[in-house]
């Protein structure tokens, strides 16, 4: 049974069970506590925590999750996966653990003739929580299950919660027992090999505080309903019903391997250590193809990083089989055509998602280039020193700097007779990661502290929000609170959080910042100083009590204000805008990645795999402004996402949408789908003038631009700038940028001239210098502070007076304090060298005198420092070393 009927018996089986068939999230979702959706559930996430009501009491779908804690030990067994698919089925307070049991042994037990998967019954096992008799019961009674095949397991294996306060439950895990062959009798708790787990029930009944009841913590409480949240592991299910050994050899991972035993003339299954790179490759192409599908590009940082890191591992792994040309593009070819039928996305973007694989690889052989460069230097150092083993640190910063991956680090210095100091390595990549998880951790956030604004949720539902059509509207207040608690009023002075049952005040999401103004009531006015949606449908009024008392139940006239809102709507249609002449410039590649809304200001980045062209930044500013001339309309409906899709409307990565949606609709140019608000008529926007742009990573383009009144007064400043530049150069100001040329060429030729004279100058003093030759223990030491002088003056004049020492032992050493800082040149002869004197091994004997660093070669070494007042003492602290020597 292949993996895409796999996946659709599982929908059709709970579709009729009274589930609706949910789609699969991105990968990518705005929650601070997730680097990227690694579970079925994230996406109902909401509806657990009862931050919002369900739209339906029971769901079903197949979700893409990625997980990324040991990217390393992928491919070293064949149980790592960084990307999998996670079929579940969820109720919302619905059915519990009867129903969960129920559904799960049906499926996978029905004949595959009836719309099941088959699986033999006395092969399969299951494993409860160790006090949860009441599913051990469920177990016998609804299934047959005989006692010996339930086994108990303590909170590390069968507690469920999302590693901060929030959710959680017991769980039970189906298990299938693949025979003998595979490793000893015994159970799941004897052999997770032989006893594979398939899926993972969990009943959601409790509330855990900041102690986990994994850890054998008690819960503080219990869930107002009790939820089903279950996971199948579909690769896993497919190994079993395909009869293969494990997830590499299934059909929609195995095509990969495949391509790469084309790729390298190598067999997977002949050698281990090729294996590893065969999964390697399989793996990540998978998860990297699906992450830049849904929007990420390959950065420095967060999940950016992450991404690389896969591609680059791609690219090293084929090169240990022994594949020097591009592989990239071929890998994803495939991933395409094997997940394309479950996740179109995949397919229709599929341009993009080539281009930025292109390049990644592009930029990561050239750091190979650039990496293996420093590898030599540092291989040669090591090897000039006596050593046969490269310091753990170096391997590190090859690792940390270029991206090299240990292993091939391990093989270069293996190819020049060296080892490697791994534990050294190691000490300093746990360091790094123990770093990582301690900001990871620093950045998760509970959900406890939201159960105040809950209940007001529970209590008065969602509020009404007017913004769309009105500036100005009566509303009740239905809550008060200080400090994430309840008050029954505020007074003068004081501030709050206030939430009315409707409201025209927009709160910030969607790029656009929130709407601020006034509320008026019967003796009593209010600042509003930011609205935010602190649970989903619940806008939360930050206001500060400018005179009077404000009570629950009073009734209040909300006003936004109304300029400033214009201002903000100029910008944030400006940028719809925007995003669409990008669109037209370099296609659909190029995807928005972020934006931000203000008053006269819009910030806008896009991802693009190339370089983004200023003369294609002008010909977007100038198609927007064209388009403003037509002034049309701007218009906004509900449809279904589906519908919105079919009439062109764009979905931005990484936003979850619903199945009615909004479409802000400016024209045939522009169709997005978007919560915001807008002006009625783009000609309303007047003028977008592009201020800055900017490369903010590796594929991510920033603009940013003014709009309207904000936009007319930096064209009125800049044309200021350019009359009076025009009158100080006496040229109209069409002929500014010749004159300006001119006059930089003329200034950097006199540049030169003044550099040569101060050359020429110092280079009259050699002979005066050479004569402050000191003896030192032999050797003739010429050690002097030359101030102001250049690097390459500083050598041409350290090597003058180093030929005019003669054949006698020799030392140079000359040091020019300029500003802050303090160059150096150290300059040796041949007869000083035959002593055993080198000039890069002086450079340690002052450099803590100058706060310095430098090296290079037993003839000349150079360098700078921090500290110009310690000349002096680096001096003498040379002499000291020299006399020290022999």
């Amino acid at each position: 049974m292949d993996t895409h009927e796999i996946t659709d018996r599982f929908l059709r089986h709970f579709e009729s069970k009274g589930h609706t068939r949910v789609p699969s999230a991105p990968l990518i979702l705005d929650d601070p506590n997730l680097l990227f959706v690694n579970a079925g559930m994230v996406q109902f996430k909401p509806y657990f925590l009862g931050e919002a009501p369900p739209p339906y009491p029971r769901a079903t779908s197949v979700q893409k999750c990625v997980r990324t804690p040991d990217i390393d030990e992928v491919g070293k067994t064949t149980r790592h996966n960084t990307f999998f698919q996670m079929a579940g089925n969820f109720s919302f307070g619905d059915y519990f653990k009867e129903g969960a049991i129920e559904n799960a042994w049906e499926l996978i037990t029905k004949p595959q003739s009836e719309g099941g998967y088959g699986l033999d019954p006395n092969r399969i096992w299951a494993t409860v929580y160790e006090d949860d008799s009441e599913a051990a019961g469920l177990w016998r009674k609804l299934t047959g299950l005989p006692g010996e095949r339930i086994q108990s397991r303590d909170g590390k294996d069968n507690y469920w919660d999302m590693g901060v306060p929030g959710p959680g439950g017991p769980c039970s895990e189906i298990y299938y027992d693949r025979g003998p062959a595979y490793g000893r009798e015994g159970g799941p708790v004897a052999d997770e090999d032989r006893y594979i787990e398939i899926w993972n029930l969990v009943f959601m009944q409790d509330i855990r505080g900041e102690l986990s009841p994994k850890l054998g913590h008690k819960p503080i409480g219990e869930l107002p309903k009790k939820n089903i949240d279950t996971g199948m592991g579909v690769e896993r299910v497919a190994t079993i019903l395909q009869g293969v050994e494990n997830v590499y050899e299934t059909d929609l991972v195995r095509p990969v391997i495949g391509r790469a035993e084309e790729f390298s003339g190598r067999r997977y299954g002949s050698n281990h250590a090729d294996d590893v790179r065969f999964r390697v490759i399989a793996d990540h192409a998978r998860t990297g193809v699906l992450l830049i599908g849904d929007g990420v590009t390959p950065g420095n940082d967060g999940r950016g990083y992450v991404l690389r890191r896969l591609l680059r591992r791609i690219v090293r792994s084929s090169r240990l089989l022994g594949v020097h040309e591009p592989v990239l593009q071929a890998f994803a070819s495939v991933v395409r055509d094997t997940m394309g039928p479950t996740y179109p996305e995949l397919v229709s973007g599929f341009d993009r998602i080539n281009e930025v694989v292109r390049i990644e690889e592009e930029a990561f052989l050239s750091t190979l280039t650039s990496g293996s460069r420093i590898f030599d230097m540092a291989a040669e150092e090591t090897k000039r020193g006596g050593g046969d083993v490269l310091a753990g640190d170096k391997a590190f910063q090859l690792h940390d700097t270029y991206g090299f991956p240990i292993d091939l680090t391990l093989e270069m210095a293996s190819e020049q007779g060296l080892s490697v100091d791994e534990d050294g390595f190691r000490t300093l990549m746990n360091e790094q990661r123990t770093r990582a998880k301690a900001d990871a951790a620093s950045r998760k956030t509970g959900h406890g502290d939201l159960s105040e604004y809950r209940k007001v949720l529970e209590q008065h539902g969602e509020t009404e929000f007017l913004g769309y059509t009105d500036l100005q509207a009566e509303a009740k207040v239905v809550a008060l609170l200080e400090d994430g608690q309840p008050v029954r009023s505020v007074s003068a002075g004081k501030k709050a959080e206030l939430v009315l049952d409707r409201t025209p005040f927009y709160a910030e999401s969607g790029g656009q910042v929130a709407d601020t103004g006034v509320l008026l009531g019967d003796g009593v006015e209010l600042k509003v100083l930011d609205v935010q949606k602190i649970v989903p449908g619940l806008f939360v009024h930050r206001v500060e009590v400018l005179d009077g008392e404000i009570g629950l139940d009073s009734k209040v006239t909300g006003s936004v204000d109304a300029h400033r809102r214009l201002s903000i709507e100029r910008s944030h249609s400006a940028t719809h805008l925007v995003h669409a002449a990008v669109r037209g410039a370099y296609g659909k590649r190029a995807a928005q990645a972020g934006s931000l809304n203000s008053p006269g200001r819009m910030r806008f980045d896009f991802t693009t795999p190339g370089s983004v062209s200023a003369d294609v930044l002008t010909e977007v500013e100038q198609e927007v402004n064209d388009y403003l001339q037509t002034n049309v309309e701007v218009n906004s409906f509900t449809t279904t996402k589906d519908k919105a899709l079919e009439l062109g409307a764009v979905a931005l990565f990484g936003e979850k949408y619903g199945n009615d949606v909004r479409v802000v609709d400016m024209g045939e140019y522009s169709r997005e789908l978007c919560g915001g608000t807008h002006v009625d008529r783009i000609g309303q926007l007047g003028l977008v003038k592009l201020v800055s742009d900017a490369s903010i990573g590796s594929g991510v383009h920033r603009v940013e631009a003014l709009v309207g009144t904000d936009a007319l007064k930096y064209v009125r400043k800049e044309q200021l700038l350019v009359s009076q530049l025009a009158n100080t150069f006496k040229v109209p100001s069409d002929e500014l940028p010749g004159r300006i040329e001119d006059v930089l060429t003329r200034l950097k030729n006199a540049e030169k001239e003044i550099a040569q004279l101060k050359t020429q100058q110092v280079l009259g003093s050699t002979g005066a210098l050479a004569d402050k030759a000191v003896d030192v223990n032999g050797v003739s030491v010429v050690a002097e502070v030359v101030p102001d002088v250049d690097g390459n003056g500083l050598r041409a004049l350290a090597s003058d007076i180093r030929g005019r020492l003669g054949a006698r032992p020799g030392v140079v050493a000359l040091f020019s304090p300029a500003g802050e800082k303090l160059s150096f040149v150290v300059a040796t002869t041949k007869a000083a060298q035959d002593k055993g004197i080198a000039a890069g091994k002086l450079v340690p004997s002052f450099a803590g005198a100058i706060g310095g660093r430098g090296g290079g070669k037993p003839d000349m070494a150079q360098g700078g420092g921090t500290n110009p007042a310690g000349a002096a003492e680096a001096v003498t602290a040379l002499r000291a070393a020299i006399a020290g020597i022999g």
